[in-house]
């Protein structure tokens, strides 16, 4: 069976450093994860891809919302331009107003950046018509991955709602498994290979605080769950 992908939420340095140790193998690099995550300081992913050689994925996100306006444009634009020059694997970016996908909004920020690849993140579990979004940012360059929860429901319902979605994408994108994912998803979404690539926050953390520091332990135990045979 393919391994899959364990992509772990970092704010620091030492996140980033506990993470690998558990055995991530991709990061996303946010601040204010309590909010669900902003654009981070450049100097911080610097110094992250210093420590540590695992792939990085940069948040590009100036408010607690899914939607912007041209008053953040600039400065999202700016830090697209800045991440991508660093070097990055990618950057995290998503928009939705009213329940539809904000495709203008995308394209303007990431003009500044046109050849880096890009998340479509949660911004996706505000849309009205998902499957349509799907085909949709299939058609955007340099989109190749849509991160969800899968929606409401059971572990079960939520996985098939996954397989899904990677069935609407194919091979035009990989649909990444985020967002409220205890033990019970993880063992339900190994058993039906609904997707290949999980993304986790708090579960790497010790407590209920999502703003807890990393811990390696919480990560090895993740990556044994997502190994186990079922």
């Amino acid at each position: 069976m393919e391994r899959t992908l364990l992509e772990v939420i970092v704010q620091s340095v030492a996140d980033a450093r506990e993470a690998a140790r558990g055995g991530a193998d991709r990061l996303e690099v946010v601040r204010a994860i309590h909010v669900g995550g902003l654009t981070p300081p450049l100097q911080l992913v610097r110094d992250i891809a210093a420590e540590v050689s695992l792939p990085l994925r940069v948040i590009v996100r100036e408010n607690a919302g899914y939607s912007t306006d041209a008053s953040e444009h600039p400065t999202l634009r700016r830090a697209a331009e800045a991440f991508a020059g660093a070097g990055v694997d990618g950057l995290v970016v998503g928009f939705a107003r009213a329940g539809q996908l904000q495709l203008d909004d995308l394209a303007d920020v990431l003009h500044s950046a046109p050849d880096a690849n890009v998340t479509f993140h949660r911004a996706f579990d505000q849309l009205t018509d998902p499957r349509c979004a799907i085909d949709a940012l299939a058609g955007v360059p340099r989109v190749d991955r849509i991160l969800t929860s899968g929606g409401d429901g059971t572990a079960a319902t939520r996985c098939e709602r996954l397989r899904a979605y990677q069935a609407r994408a194919g091979a035009r994108l990989t649909i990444i498994a985020g967002g409220n994912l205890d033990d019970v998803m993880l063992v339900e979404l190994v058993r039906t290979a609904s997707v290949r690539e999980v993304h986790v926050g708090r579960a790497a953390r010790e407590g209920a605080d999502p703003g807890a520091a990393v811990s390696a332990a919480r990560v090895e135990r993740l990556r044994d769950i997502m190994e186990r045979p079922v």
